[in-house]
């Protein structure tokens, strides 16, 4: 009888440290969620100002993506390259840069996203100038449960 109470006794060590590691798989995911979002912004910030660009200006050109982010060209080049691989973007060297139809959803998205959060704070009644400056950041990160309920106060 005390050999099966060991044994009983090991397995239900064994289940509780399985629930354990399942417990902590599941809260690492929640900054698996944050990583992959960080990930994204850079996507988003850049299919965003070349929308943007375009509308303004009718062409975008790498020098003019390394003036509206402060960076290089070299970094521009190096998230150029990302965009292509991820079809939100193409272009050819030394010519302008075009959205594909899936950067142009993306760019729409996250320029909406933004204005959500932007009104949202607003109404808050923080600063233009804050609400523009969080909302940049806010809005990469916000929830569709969130950003549904912050539209509705905006």
């Amino acid at each position: 009888m005390l050999k099966n109470k060991s044994i009983d006794q090991e397995i239900h060590d064994v289940l509780e440290e399985e629930d354990l590691l399942i417990d902590e798989v599941r809260a690492n995911s929640h900054y698996s969620n944050i990583r992959n979002q960080n990930k994204n912004e850079m996507l988003e910030d850049y299919v965003e100002a070349i929308q943007d660009i375009l509308k303004n200006k009718g062409d975008v050109k790498n020098g003019d993506l390394a003036h509206h982010f402060g960076v290089s060209q070299a970094t521009v080049n190096k998230n150029l390259k990302r965009l292509i691989s991820f079809k939100l973007a193409k272009s050819e060297p030394y010519r302008s840069i075009f959205l594909t139809d899936k950067g142009e959803k993306l760019a729409t998205q996250s320029k909406q996203k933004h204005e959500i959060v932007y009104n949202f704070l607003i109404k808050l009644g923080v600063s233009r100038e804050t609400a523009e400056n969080d909302s940049e950041g806010i809005e990469h990160h916000v929830s569709e449960e969130t950003l549904k309920l912050m539209k509705k106060f905006s």
